[in-house]
C-alpha cells in the first residue's frame, strides 16, 4: 500500500522549527530548522568568558593562563584539529589567506620556543614559555575555528551581533566606572575562580578616572570597544526597521565609553575608523554623521568642559610627558635583547616588563619575544586580514551589505594596528582574543560571500 502523504503538522512534529529574521529581507519572517551547536555556538561561550568575566578571576591552578576564555579558546584548537579530517563536520579546507598566516605564525613561536629552550631558563621563565604555548594554541583556535568552520552568513551576522554585545555590556560597566571613580568589578566573586592580581582602585589622568570594566587596564578597554565599534555601526546601519533604534544605542554607548579610558591613542584609533568608514557611505548618512558628532562634542563641552580640556592637555604635552618618554627609552634598551637573539627572540610570553622595562609597543615587544621571523609571521596575520576583506569590498557579485561588513572589518583592523604601536596588546587576554577573532571573521566572510572565487 502507498503510505499517505505527511501533513504539514506532522513534519512540523519530526523536524522542530524555530522562526529566524532572514538577511536582507527587512521584518519578513523565515522558518528554519534550530541550529545545532555549531563553531558560533562555541565561540559564543568564549566571547561571553572572555568579555563578561573580569580578567582577574582565574582557574587558580593555572595561574596567569587560567582565566576562563583562555581555556576555552584552547580547547577549541583540539576541535578544529579533530573536526578538519572528519567527513561530518563543516570545516572548510579550501584556500584561504588566514589560515596560511596562522600557520606561519605558530612555525613561527613554535620555533622561537625550541631556541628559547636551547639555554637554561629559571624557573619563572619556563613557566612563562609554557604559557605562551597554551596562549598561542587559544588564538589559533578561535581564528580558525571562525575562519574555517562558520557554516553560514546567517550564522556569522549572529557571531557578529554577540561580539557587539558583549561590547555594549564592557562599555557600560565602564560608563558606571567612569561617572562613580570605583572599580566595580572588584566586587564580582565567581565560584571556582580566584583572583590572580591584587584588584586595586581605577588609574586617573588629570584628575579623571580611567575606566576598566572587565579589562586589565583603560588600554585593553578602550582597544576592545574600537576594534568591536565598526562591527557595531555595520549591523546598525543595516538592521530592520524594529531593532534599528536598538543598534545605533548600541553604537552609542560603545563610542561613548571609549574615550572614557583618557586615552589618547583611543582618540586617534576611532580617527583612523572614521578616516575609513564614512567616505563610504552615501552622503546623506554622511551628513548625519557631521551634525552629530558637531552635536556631541557641543553638548560635551557644555556638560563636562574639563573632559574635553584634559585631552587638550594630554596632546599638549605629547613627546614630553612620561607616556610618551618611555617608549622612546623602551626603543634603545630593546636594541641589547633584540640582537642576542635576532631571528627567534627569547620566547614568547618570557619578557617580563616588571623586571626589565616597559615597552608599550607590540610590534618591539614581538621583537624581544619572537625575532624578526615572529614579527613578520605576526605582520602577515594582519596582512592576510587586509587582503580577505579588501578582496570582499572590490569582488564582483557580492551584497552591498556584504561590501559595507568588508569595509568594516578593514577598519576594525587598522584599529588593532593603532593598539598594536600603543601598548603590547598581547599580554592582555581580552584586546588579543578579540584581534584573532575578529581576524577569523574576516576569513569567514572572505569565504562565504564568494570572494575566494
Amino acid at each position: 500500500m502507498t503510505e499517505p502523504p505527511r501533513t504539514q503538522t506532522q513534519s512540523a512534529q519530526t523536524q522542530p522549527m524555530v522562526p529566524i529574521q532572514a538577511q536582507g529581507l527587512g521584518a519578513l519572517p523565515v522558518t528554519a530548522r534550530a541550529p545545532r551547536a555549531d563553531a558560533v555556538t562555541a565561540l559564543s561561550v568564549f566571547l561571553f568568558a572572555l568579555m563578561i568575566i573580569p580578567s582577574a578571576l582565574v582557574v587558580g591552578a593555572f595561574g596567569a593562563a587560567g582565566r576562563p576564555a583562555t581555556l576555552i579558546a584552547a580547547a577549541l584548537i583540539g576541535w578544529y584539529l579533530l573536526a578538519r579530517p572528519h567527513p561530518d563536520m563543516t570545516v572548510d579546507a579550501g584556500p584561504q589567506p588566514v589560515r596560511t598566516a596562522a600557520i606561519l605564525f605558530a612555525c613561527s613561536v613554535l620555533a622561537s620556543y625550541v631556541c628559547a629552550n636551547q639555554s637554561l631558563l629559571t624557573a619563572s621563565e619556563q613557566n612563562a614559555a609554557d604559557r605562551g604555548l597554551i596562549l598561542l594554541a587559544g588564538w589559533l583556535g578561535v581564528m580558525l575555528i571562525a575562519a574555517d568552520g562558520i557554516a553560514s552568513e546567517h550564522r556569522l551576522a549572529a557571531l557578529c551581533r554577540r561580539i557587539v554585545l558583549g561590547a555594549t555590556t564592557m562599555a557600560v560597566l565602564g560608563i558606571a566606572e567612569f561617572l562613580t571613580g570605583t572599580d566595580l568589578t572588584k566586587y564580582v566573586a565567581i565560584p571556582g575562580l580566584v583572583t590572580h592580581f591584587q584588584v586595586t582602585d581605577l588609574m586617573t589622568r588629570f584628575g579623571l578616572a580611567r575606566a576598566n570594566s572587565t579589562a586589565s587596564q583603560p588600554l585593553e578597554l578602550s582597544a576592545s570597544l574600537a576594534m568591536s565599534l565598526p562591527l557595531a555601526i555595520h549591523q546598525a546601519r543595516h538592521s530592520i526597521t524594529r531593532l534599528r533604534r536598538r543598534r545605533w544605542l548600541q553604537v552609542a554607548v560603545i563610542a561613548a565609553a571609549i574615550p572614557m579610558a583618557v586615552s589618547r591613542t583611543a582618540l586617534i584609533a576611532l580617527g583612523v575608523m572614521a578616516i575609513l568608514l564614512v567616505p563610504t557611505w552615501p552622503a546623506r548618512q554622511r551628513r548625519r554623521v557631521y551634525v552629530g558628532l558637531a552635536g556631541c562634542a557641543a553638548g560635551l563641552l557644555l556638560i563636562a568642559p574639563s573632559f574635553i580640556g584634559s585631552f587638550g592637555k594630554s596632546f599638549g604635552q605629547l613627546g614630553t610627558d612620561t607616556s610618551t618618554t618611555s617608549r622612546t627609552d623602551a626603543l634603545s634598551l630593546a636594541g641589547p635583547l633584540i640582537g642576542a637573539h635576532p631571528w627567534f627572540g627569547i620566547g614568547l610570553s618570557t619578557f617580563n616588563p616588571q623586571h626589565a622595562f616597559f615597552v608599550d609597543d607590540q610590534f618591539v615587544t614581538s621583537l624581544i619575544e619572537t625575532g624578526f621571523i615572529g614579527l613578520l609571521a605576526l605582520l602577515s596575520i594582519f596582512a592576510a586580514a587586509w587582503y580577505a576583506a579588501r578582496r570582499m569590498r572590490t569582488a564582483r557579485r557580492i551584497s552591498h551589505r556584504a561590501r559595507d561588513l568588508a569595509q568594516s572589518l578593514v577598519a576594525s583592523i587598522a584599529v588593532a594596528v593603532i593598539f598594536f604601536a600603543s601598548f603590547d596588546v598581547l599580554s592582555f587576554s581580552i584586546a588579543s582574543s578579540l584581534f584573532f577573532l575578529i581576524v577569523g571573521v574576516t576569513g569567514a566572510a572572505y569565504r562565504l560571500s564568494g570572494a575566494r572565487r
